[in-house]
């Protein structure tokens, strides 16, 4: 519980580690996090895209460091904890944002290959992120995960088994650890979106603005959430303010998963 009086939303002094964060969710993570005084280290594949993102937030006064990273290389998650560790002395917030989209496909018709890029990056990264993450974690007293999981961890979609199975995983992983790290002050939750008008959606849709609108009306709010709904949710998964919830996953869906 934070002290009454305070702001359990200004992070100053705090380090927060965002995966995924050059575009989408992860963006608007990383943006809304070191809005509150937080340092943010962000890591993504495209180094120019990232560098470009730091260089903008930077001018606006705000303390942001990208790293190139893939979260499913385990040399490359080791190196990014590591060097997080030694510029910044600490690790006090780990957002895995991490994720690729699945192509449209039954499963007689996924390819091994496809199956498995899917489960890589969306389950292999967050799990690897964790384990080198935690030790530096609990070396530091402690802090708050955040994995961004799915409604489609709870619930199913026909021609999407591989992101189904790997946000349904996720979803187990965070609460496994999060029983684990109970009692070493890190608390461990998962954000669950419905749809959210990223990049990733339209690629999904093929661009398509008629599917746009449909998936619109599945939603009992009447929209899709825009990235910044969902780095408000993991903003206050991080704060003192949810002090004592661990192992949850809290739904940001516009009551699609009430229905």
């Amino acid at each position: 519980m934070h002290p009454p009086g305070t702001n359990p939303f200004l992070f100053s002094g705090k380090v927060a580690l965002v995966t995924g964060g050059t575009s989408g969710i992860g963006k608007a993570i990383v943006a809304a996090m070191a809005k509150t005084g937080a340092l943010v280290v962000y890591s993504g594949r495209r180094a120019e895209l990232g560098e470009d993102q730091a260089k903008s937030l930077r001018s606006e006064g705000l303390r942001v460091e990208y790293v190139q990273s893939d979260v499913t290389d385990e040399a490359a998650v080791k190196a990014l904890i590591k060097q997080t560790v030694e510029r910044h002395g600490r690790i006090d917030f780990v957002i895995n944002n991490a994720g690729l989209e699945a192509d449209p496909h039954p499963v007689y018709d996924i390819k091994l290959e496809d199956f498995q890029q899917v489960i890589n990056v969306n389950l292999t990264g967050t799990f690897l992120m964790m384990k080198h993450a935690i030790p530096a974690m609990r070396a530091g007293g402690g802090g708050a995960i955040v994995n961004i999981a799915s409604i489609l961890g709870e619930v199913a979609m026909p021609n999407l088994a591989p992101y189904v199975a790997a946000k349904h995983a996720v979803i187990g992983l965070t609460k496994s650890t999060s029983l684990e790290e109970a009692g070493h002050k890190i608390r461990v939750n998962a954000v669950a979106p419905g749809a959210v008008n990223t990049d990733m959606l339209w690629r999904t849709m093929h661009d398509s603005e008629e599917a746009f609108e449909h998936i619109k009306t599945l939603h009992p709010m009447g929209r899709v959430a825009e990235p910044e709904d969902i780095a408000e949710a993991a903003l206050w998964l991080c704060s003192e303010a949810s002090a004592f919830v661990t192992g949850q996953v809290i739904n940001v869906d516009g009551g699609y998963t009430a229905q």
